[in-house]
């Protein structure tokens, strides 16, 4: 069996990245995972610059394509074409074998990820949702057939936005709030430009496509994805930078709707809820409404996409990953030039039972 899985990394300074093929040798089902995995080292070549990386035992990290400019976000399309939005304005299509990326489409801007959705490709730019009529391979989009189809904040820190169609066909958005302690909430009683810092849901067929909160206080929730038995909706979260570099931990939450996750006016820390006092006035909600993470990575660690894989695809230790890039304390504050802190790329991997994260392995790839 193999899967396609995908990083994005600084290789000695230099912005490079890579598909990358995980391939295991594994073979049957096994009933319970091992309490600590098994890891090989192997050569990997990138750009004529020969790595070292870690993966589990059973597995070979290859590189399929390097001609991508600072992509984020991955989707496939139902015939198995890979997407790509990218920092650099462009979406890119990354058909099978996924060894020759194409710019599908140029649209300026932030075009951080894609979808697809009733006819069209859904692009998410910082300062909307935009769609465009697409057929199952088609390998180029016209730039002009590019339409805003439902406004979103716009603002210059925490841009990212990540659209994701989920099992009951609806369309919904990622979105941070601007910094630290921002006084931002995805809430209508907020200004539109403060309507930040959570997922929100799109209501498509209203004769006016609108956005609700579907779940709020998070802080930047990069990636998100739904447990494919039960369809309930989880995600990343990255935490602030101003308490530390130990607290708080970055979080994985169960999101549902009108969940309320606390940031920024409140903060966890592995135990109990606190009040950050870094936000003054009255927060939305009380702390007895905030949902405590189901799992939690180190703090400043930025966790980024989620994937659930499916129970005989891979290994079965690896049934729910995360993918993470860390950036080893890199955040706001850190004593030491970002030139010189050290980058790595984790995938961190949750056993699960009754619909529950339970035990946990972590494996540094680099």
């Amino acid at each position: 069996m193999q899967s396609i899985k995908i990083r994005k990394y600084e290789f000695w300074g230099r912005n490079v990245v890579a598909l990358m093929l995980v391939v295991t040798v594994y073979g049957g089902t096994a009933h319970s995972a091992p309490d600590v995995l098994d890891y090989v080292s192997q050569a990997i070549e990138i750009q004529n610059n020969t790595r070292t990386v870690t993966v589990p035992a059973g597995y070979v990290l290859e590189v399929l394509a390097t001609d991508l400019d600072a992509p984020r976000m991955l989707t496939f399309a139902a015939n198995g074409d890979l997407f790509a939005g990218s920092r650099r304005g462009r979406v890119y299509r990354i058909p099978p074998p996924y060894t020759n990326a194409k710019v599908l489409v140029t649209t300026g801007g932030y075009p951080h990820s894609v979808d697809f959705h009733r006819g069209y490709i859904l692009i998410a730019k910082t300062d909307g949702l935009y769609r465009a009529p697409y057929r199952r391979g088609q390998t180029q989009v016209d730039r002009d057939s590019v339409q805003l189809w439902a406004p979103l904040p716009a603002g210059r820190r925490h841009n990212s936005r990540t659209v994701r169609v989920g099992p009951d066909g609806e369309v919904y958005v990622g979105l941070g709030i601007s910094g630290n302690c921002s006084d931002q909430f995805l809430d209508n009683s907020y200004p539109l430009d403060d309507r930040r810092g959570g997922v929100a849901r799109l209501r498509a067929l209203a004769p006016q496509p609108a956005w609700e909160a579907f779940a709020s206080g998070l802080r930047n929730p990069v990636g998100f994805g739904w447990h494919l038995r039960t369809q309930i909706m989880y995600g990343s979260n990255n935490g602030p930078d101003h308490l530390g570099f130990e607290l708080p931990a970055e979080a994985f939450a169960k999101l549902q709707p009108n969940s309320f996750h606390g940031m920024p006016w409140y903060w966890f820390d592995g135990a109990k809820i606190h009040r950050d006092p870094c936000i003054r006035g009255r927060p939305p909600r009380d702390a007895g409404a905030v949902t405590a993470p189901v799992a939690t990575f180190p703090a400043r660690s930025a966790p980024m996409g989620v994937a659930f894989v499916p129970a005989d695809a891979m290994h079965p230790s690896l049934e729910f990953v995360p993918s993470l890039r860390y950036m080893d304390h890199g955040g706001r504050g850190r004593m030491v030039k970002r030139a010189v802190t050290p980058r790595r790329a984790v995938i961190l991997s949750w056993w699960w039972f009754d619909s529950m994260p339970t035990k946990r392995t972590e494996s540094t790839i680099w």
